[in-house]
C-alpha cells in the first residue's frame, strides 16, 4: 500500500467517524427534547363522589402528563363557587352537573359542553319506619330538599308524575343537604320531626342507605358534564382533543383499579364514608361495569340531552335565571369526535 492509498483511508476514517459523531449528537438532542405540556386549571368539586375519584386518577397518575397536559387543580365545595370562579376566569375546565352548567351558560354564553362527566343519583327518600311506601302517599306530606338543587328538580317531577300537585298536595321545604345528616340518624325513625321525606343527591343518600338510615321511594339521573371556556378552546384546541383522550383513559383506569381511586377521594374529601357507599353512589354510572376500555361512553344520548334541556328549564321557570338555554346549543362533540378516529 502506497502513501497516497493510506492518506485517502485515513481520511476516509476521520470523515466517517465526524459523521457519527454527528448523528449521535443530533439523536441524543431529539430524544431529550420534551413535549411542552398544555397548562389548564380544572375545577372539580371536593365532596362529590365518582367525579371525585376520576379527579384523583388524573392528579395521581401520568395519564394527563402522557397527553402532553399539566393540569392545575382547583377544588370547591359544590356548583356554586365553581360557577363563580368560572365567571372570574380563574378555571379552564369544569366539572359540574346539568342544572349549574345550565346557570352557567344562562349568565356567560363563552363556555362549551364538550363531553358527559358522569351519571349521579338523586332520591326521595323516607324513614325506615314510615308508613309512606310509594310517591302517591306523599299527599298532605312535608318533604324537605335543597331548593335550587337538582334534588328539588327530579323531587317535584317525581309527585307530578305520581299524580300530584307539588304547589298543593305536598309541603315541599327547604333544607340544605348538609343539615340532613343531623336529623337522619335513628335507624327506627318514623318521621324526621316534623319532616316525612327528604330529597339529596349522592354521596349523602348512598351515605344514609348503606347506614339503613332510609328507604327510596324514588331514585332520578342527573347528566353531569365537562365544560371548557371558549377562551381555551381558541388558545388550545388540540389540547381539548387531548383532555378528553386523557378523561376517557381515566375511567379505563378507574374500573380497574376502584380500590385505589376510592382511597384517594375519601383522603382529600375528608368524607366519612365506606367503600359501600362509593359503590352505591357510583352504581348508576355504567362505565364503571363495561369489559373493555373501547365500551367506555363520554359522548350523549337521546336521554341525555333530554334530562339537561330539564335541568335548564327547571331553573328559568323557577325564575333562577332570566332566560331559557338551549342545552344542544351549547355541546360541541368535534373533540369526542377527533379521539375516536
Amino acid at each position: 500500500m502506497n502513501k497516497q492509498k493510506l492518506t485517502f483511508i485515513c481520511i476516509g476514517i476521520i470523515v466517517l467517524a465526524s459523521l457519527s459523531l454527528v448523528l449521535l449528537r443530533d439523536k441524543d438532542l431529539t430524544s431529550s427534547v420534551v413535549p411542552e405540556l398544555a397548562h389548564v386549571r380544572i375545577g372539580w368539586q371536593t365532596p362529590w363522589a365518582t367525579q371525585g375519584q376520576l379527579t384523583q386518577i388524573l392528579k395521581y397518575t401520568d395519564i394527563l402528563k402522557n397527553n402532553e397536559i399539566e393540569g392545575d387543580f382547583k377544588g370547591f365545595t359544590y356548583g356554586g363557587p365553581l360557577n363563580e370562579a368560572a365567571l372570574a376566569g380563574e378555571v379552564d375546565i369544569i366539572f359540574t352537573a346539568d342544572q349549574p352548567a345550565a346557570t352557567l351558560l344562562a349568565k356567560d354564553e363563552k363556555w362549551t359542553i364538550i363531553g358527559r362527566l358522569m351519571y349521579n343519583r338523586v332520591s326521595l327518600y323516607v324513614p325506615p319506619m314510615s308508613p309512606i311506601t310509594t310517591l302517591a302517599d306523599l299527599k298532605g306530606k312535608t318533604v324537605a330538599m335543597p331548593f335550587g338543587a337538582a334534588a328539588q328538580r327530579v323531587a317535584l317531577k317525581a309527585e307530578q308524575d305520581a299524580g300530584l300537585d307539588p304547589k298543593v298536595d305536598v309541603n315541599n321545604i327547604n333544607l340544605g343537604i348538609y343539615e340532613q345528616s343531623d336529623l337522619v340518624r335513628d335507624p327506627n325513625a318514623k318521621k324526621w320531626g316534623t319532616i316525612d321525606a327528604m330529597a339529596g343527591f349522592d354521596p349523602t343518600p348512598a351515605i344514609f342507605e348503606e347506614k339503613g338510615l332510609v328507604k327510596n321511594l324514588h331514585v332520578g339521573k342527573v347528566v353531569s358534564v365537562i365544560v371548557v371556556s371558549n377562551d381555551f378552546i381558541n388558545r388550545n384546541p388540540d389540547s381539548v382533543s387531548r383532555f378528553l383522550k386523557s378523561f376517557n383513559e381515566a375511567y379505563d383506569y378507574y374500573r380497574n383499579n376502584i380500590s385505589q381511586a376510592d382511597t384517594w377521594f375519601v383522603a382529600e374529601s375528608g368524607l366519612d364514608i365506606t367503600p359501600r357507599a362509593l359503590e352505591i353512589a357510583a352504581d348508576v354510572e355504567p362505565n364503571l361495569k363495561v369489559t373493555s376500555k373501547n365500551e367506555i361512553r363520554i359522548g350523549f344520548n337521546d336521554e341525555d340531552y333530554k334530562i339537561m334541556q330539564e335541568a335548564a328549564d327547571f331553573i328559568f321557570d323557577q325564575g333562577l335565571v332570566k332566560k331559557r338555554v338551549i342545552m344542544r346549543e351549547h355541546v360541541d362533540t368535534s373533540f369526542l369526535e377527533e379521539i375516536a378516529k
